[in-house]
């Protein structure tokens, strides 16, 4: 150790000061662009498009909250999301109505890709479907990439849940 230091002292001054002024910007330069990098935090956004309610939802075992049926709006934050693939855990639960004709709550596990993501998107948004499909968009804001296509595919009934 003592070699290293004295061949460091025996550099010209300008020439340890601009060696050490390299090193603190490669420093903060690689932090700096490893932070810009990585996504940020990003909130869930559910939709619910069956006709049973969402009791409680996990995104890569963060808690999204829960949905009406044929509801939605609802978002929880902030997580980190990341992975090719995300693991989308549910229960569904059951209406009074549901109870009397049998149904059960049912929870259920599913491998979904995950969508392509742009630096300024900060809402992922889970959308539940029948037979227990699940799409997700990345969005920026509380509107999703899918509600128009899964509004025209899945539309509500008039006398279901807003």
């Amino acid at each position: 150790m003592n070699i290293v230091r004295q061949r460091w002292l025996n550099l010209p001054t300008w020439l340890r000061w601009a060696l050490s002024l390299t090193f603190y910007v490669t420093l903060i330069g690689g932090y700096v662009l490893w932070q810009y990098q990585r996504p940020s935090g990003a909130s869930l956004y559910v939709h619910n498009h069956t006709d049973r309610p969402i009791f409680s939802y996990w995104v890569n075992d963060n808690w999204g909250g829960n949905a009406f049926a044929y509801g939605g709006g609802k978002t929880t934050c902030c997580w980190r999301i990341t992975g090719d693939k995300l693991k989308v855990v549910w229960i569904l639960d059951v209406t009074p109505e549901q109870v009397e004709s049998g149904l059960e709550e049912e929870r259920h596990e599913l491998e979904v890709a995950n969508p392509p993501r742009e630096r300024a998107d900060d809402t992922l948004h889970v959308h539940f479907l029948p037979g227990n499909q699940v799409r997700l968009a990345w969005n920026h804001s509380a509107g999703s990439p899918l509600a128009e296509e899964l509004r025209q595919q899945y539309p509500r009934k008039a006398n279901d849940n807003p």
